[in-house]
């Protein structure tokens, strides 16, 4: 059975360890090798995941078929808080199509609608097919974004909002 915990700083080695499991296959074809290990530093070392929870204010969720760890998502409010960014929602490769991945986004929605989210807001890169999941989701491509994050490398991404207001 699917559950959701919320996890903080002592459950960093497990969201790394996910994050290792998945990262490398979801971005084989779209990414150099080289990119990869860049970006896993950037964004999933230790201290980045700490300045993510404590200073970013950035909330993370760990997917649990009974007691096997399947998956987490991480989110945060603008600072209007009427939109809501998914940073991050990743599903072990042998769990996905199991609708994990559309429980975690409902969770979050149930979670920020009810904090006065209007809109869930996230990016992909170009290429990546969970494009396509998200679309099934009822989210839409609002616009392209190419950011620096250093090194010379480019995230070539699209942003993708649902609109969760409770007007539906």
């Amino acid at each position: 059975m699917i559950h959701f915990k919320e996890a903080g700083i002592k459950d960093i080695p497990l969201i790394r360890e996910l994050t290792y499991a998945v990262w490398p296959q979801t971005y084989a074809d779209i990414l150099t090798p080289e990119q990869t290990a860049y970006m896993l530093n950037m964004m999933y070392s230790e201290a980045s995941l700490q300045h993510q929870i404590n200073t970013k204010l950035h909330r993370f969720i760990i997917a649990f078929d009974d007691d096997d760890a399947v998956g987490f998502a991480s989110w945060s409010f603008t600072s209007g808080k009427k939109i809501c960014r998914l940073h991050k929602i990743y599903v072990l490769q042998n769990r996905q199509g199991k609708g994990i991945g559309k429980k975690l986004i409902n969770h979050i929605i149930a979670v920020t609608r009810q904090a006065g989210a209007a809109i869930l807001e996230l990016n992909v890169n170009r290429h990546n097919k969970a494009k396509d999941f998200y679309i099934r989701q009822g989210f839409r491509v609002v616009r392209e974004e190419d950011i620096a994050i250093g090194n010379g490398y480019f995230m070539n991404d699209y942003v993708m909002q649902k609109s969760i207001s409770v007007q539906q």
